[in-house]
């Protein structure tokens, strides 16, 4: 798969005889373990805010497998390193790859056919709590196309733009790795971080009401949610450094009151980023 984390989609079994599709990122990818630790809880997080973001499992990969797969492996600048094995990160693939067909870009006028377009405001609310230090990564796909609607994958297996036929879209939210600053754990808030790259998808911001519905979300979330979440994460994924998810989520909950004056930074910005918000 596309991406710095060089996951792989993989075929997966819930040993209840369904073959599920996920993207499998590995605890030796080239970006940091930890951005394992951020894919589970951002995800997790950005689902309770009623955002399209996919179902997410800790996938267990054997060693057999890695062993009979030279395909399993990290390709570093010199040197080719076989995947870990063990407890790895999945996020479900949105539907069949052999059939469903991803974007990672529309043209203008398919943004306009893009039903649910109003969730990048929600997923910005999103960024800017968690402190995403990369652009917003979205897909698009047909609706009814066979895709899962609460389903989508970090790094897509087709990366097309898509042309000007037929039907309309949604957009799913992809790759939260690098929520927390990736490895750092750490908040270095600026203004355009978080941003997707094209305005057109702010059209419909107005104002900072237009914000209301995630921010009340967000601030719905307490302490008994973060704690239950640390829970979910295997300590592998952190170098069993307990203290410090704890902090991150600590410092996390604290930001919960900072949501508006960080999007009124990004408004101020001289990229402009919501044309209709006066």
């Amino acid at each position: 798969m596309r991406g710095g984390a060089q996951s792989h989609l993989m075929r997966c079994s819930d040993g209840r005889d369904h073959d599920l599709y996920y993207v499998v990122k590995f605890q030796n990818n080239p970006q940091h373990s930890r951005v394992l630790v951020n894919e589970l809880l951002g995800t997790r997080l950005a689902a309770r805010m009623g955002l399209p973001v996919p179902p997410v499992a800790v996938i267990d990969v054997g060693q057999d497998l890695i062993r009979l797969t030279p395909a399993l492996c990290i390709e570093l600048p010199r040197s080719r390193t076989p995947c870990w094995a063990g407890l790895q990160f999945g996020s479900s693939y949105p539907g069949n790859p052999r059939s469903l067909t991803l974007f990672d870009f529309l043209p203008d006028e398919q943004l306009r056919q893009v039903q649910n377009l109003y969730d990048f405001a929600g997923m910005l609310v999103f960024d800017k709590w968690t402190c995403n230090t990369n652009g917003r990564q979205t897909l698009f796909f047909r609706d009814g196309g066979g895709a899962r609607s609460d389903a989508h994958t970090p790094g897509a297996s087709q990366r097309t733009e898509a042309s000007a036929a037929g039907g309309n879209y949604r957009t799913v939210m992809i790759d939260q790795g690098f929520c927390f600053n990736a490895g750092e754990w750490n908040y270095p808030d600026a203004p355009l971080r978080g941003l997707y790259t094209r305005n057109r998808v702010y059209e419909g911001v107005t104002g900072m009401e237009s914000f209301g519905p995630w921010i009340s979300r967000v601030q719905n979330i307490g302490e008994r949610v973060l704690e239950e979440l640390v829970g979910e994460v295997p300590p592998e994924w952190y170098d069993d450094d307990h203290d410090a998810l704890v902090r991150l989520l600590e410092q996390l909950y604290r930001r919960r009151p900072r949501l508006q004056e960080l999007l009124l930074e990004a408004k101020r910005s001289n990229r402009q980023p919501f044309p209709n918000w006066h």
